[in-house]
């Protein structure tokens, strides 16, 4: 069983700022992929983006490249969303995901190739 507890969540205007951090605990296997979904209040769960732990291999969601920034501490399976630029649409609930289980990239932002979720973080960004 593995857990999963986010932080970093939070109220902030457009425009602004904010880090998320995710910190997993394993108790059997090995973590091989981390990611960050989201979903918007009455939408459905979307990747942001991933990252293969080993290589620091990432994927993007395409609308987030160039505001966001994924990265990780192997060593402490932690895992770290930067964003910026936040705008309105950017409010949702963000969640940390992990897989123990290699994929091809194609399916790094695809939930269902995750076996691991957090609770999930609220960022919501006011104009």
């Amino acid at each position: 069983q593995r857990q999963l507890v986010e932080s970093g969540g939070g109220s902030v205007q457009a425009g602004g700022s904010l880090r998320l951090s995710c910190e997993a605990s394993t108790y059997s296997g090995r973590i091989v992929r981390m990611a960050w979904f989201r979903q918007p209040p009455g939408k459905e769960r979307e990747g942001v983006a991933a990252i293969y732990m080993d290589t620091g291999y990432t994927r993007y969601a395409d609308s987030l490249k160039g505001r966001f920034a994924i990265s990780r501490d192997s060593a402490k399976n932690a895992l770290y969303l930067q964003m910026n630029g936040l705008t309105i649409e950017d409010t949702a609930m963000y969640y940390c995901a992990a897989a123990s289980t290699p994929r091809p990239p194609s399916a790094y932002l695809a939930p269902m190739s995750y076996d691991s979720w957090g609770q999930g973080t609220q960022v919501t960004v006011s104009s």
